[in-house]
């Protein structure tokens, strides 16, 4: 089931009770269950069923196990050297984790619904404690993008918002995509996790399209994912630049910048 704006547990929260008219009660809200599984030295979140929703490699627990999230990194070939950083959707914590450990004078944020997701990822995937470089918020994160006191505060944002059925973000309207915007500051970027075959994709770049300045789709991983960068104001490095860029990110981060370049490239021709 897909759902355009709020999260399923969320809706469901906000219904009265029946038997009820009024709305000063509120049901207890329902998640879909948290779920482990393990193979081959990897470990596996799901929501219940069989998607995976995050993974990490027991023996690199601080690094970026599936492709995608990977892509998630595609921003740095336009900044290195972020302040602060927000995560929607917590997962397995993967991207947290490492931007975390990658930026330790930098500021991480993550925003995550479910509290048993934020205490899993504490009990079985490595995440931190909170301290002055990691702030972890149990809210929707509609809520936490309309919220005006994050207005202008990121350098990046990762939108990773999926249910139990992993085939298209609950967040995908113009007004979700434009609430992201304005938490960005004035040079800011967006990676966003999209399904390419689902008809979810489309809905989600157009939406994209109609508040950002450029828009970049890199290739599809082998499971399906297609990794969307959102600038908030168009970049203009030649390919040059970029792929000096890459390089550098290669070196420093691990990470196989140099299949993002042409992807890119042709986005912001």
């Amino acid at each position: 089931m897909l759902l355009k704006r709020k999260s399923i547990e969320r809706d469901e929260s906000l219904r009265p009770p029946a038997g009820t008219t009024g709305k000063t009660k509120k049901r207890k809200i329902k998640y879909a269950p948290v779920t482990l599984s393990e193979q081959s030295g990897v470990r596996y979140l799901h929501f219940g069923t069989e998607w995976i929703q995050g993974a990490m490699r027991l023996r690199k627990p601080n690094g970026l196990e599936l492709e995608y999230s990977r892509k998630m990194m595609s921003w740095l070939l336009f900044n290195r050297n972020p302040r602060v950083i927000c995560q929607l959707g917590l997962g397995a914590g993967s991207l947290t984790k490492f931007c975390y450990c990658q930026f330790p004078d930098a500021l991480t944020v993550a925003v995550e619904l479910n509290p048993e997701v934020i205490s899993v990822c504490k009990s079985m995937f490595g995440l931190p404690e909170e301290d002055e470089h990691l702030q972890i918020f149990e809210m929707d994160a509609m809520d936490f993008v309309n919220d005006e006191n994050n207005f202008g505060i990121f350098d990046v944002m990762h939108s990773d918002l999926y249910d139990a059925t992993a085939r298209g973000p609950v967040l995908d309207t113009p007004e979700f995509y434009a609430a992201c915007r304005q938490c960005l500051v004035s040079d800011g970027m967006m990676t966003v996790n999209l399904f390419g075959d689902h008809p979810s994709f489309e809905r989600n770049l157009s939406a994209m399209r109609k508040v950002f300045d450029a828009v970049a789709c890199l290739s599809p991983t082998a499971e399906g994912n297609v990794i969307a960068l959102a600038f908030k104001k168009r970049p203009e490095p030649d390919n040059d630049e970029l792929r000096r860029r890459a390089e550098i990110v290669r070196e420093k981060f691990g990470l196989p910048a140099k299949k993002w370049v042409k992807d890119i490239r042709k986005a912001l021709a």
